[in-house]
């Protein structure tokens, strides 16, 4: 097992259907028909794993309206870290909703 990155992550990780962008500010999610923000930097523990807070902002399909404000729902993410990949999950917390697993690989930004 690879040890985990130093430090807050940073640069692009992807998978089928999900991208994330993470700063050491935290971080931008895109999936589909769906999108996050990450509020808080996404620092691994010893052995590779990580919580943090932010939202969940659910898409509606098809165009927005012009006026429409999408909501923007609290939102809890963990996951972890092996090396180049991560598995990462979204729980939504008004709904309990759970999302993922989703697998990511490190420089990979498809979504």
């Amino acid at each position: 097992r690879a040890a985990p990155p130093a430090g807050p992550l940073t640069g692009e990780w992807g998978g089928q259907h999900v991208a994330l962008s993470p700063d050491a500010a935290g971080g931008r999610l895109e999936y589909d028909c769906a999108a996050g923000a990450i509020a808080g930097p996404l620092s691994p523990d010893a052995a590779g794993r990580f919580r943090a807070e932010g939202t969940h902002t659910p898409g509606q399909g098809g165009p927005d309206r012009i006026d429409y404000v999408p909501p923007r729902l609290p939102a809890g993410y963990e996951g972890e870290i092996s090396g180049e990949r991560m598995t990462l999950g979204v729980r939504v917390v008004p709904t309990g909703q759970e999302l993922g697993p989703f697998a990511l690989r490190r420089g990979d930004s498809r979504c």
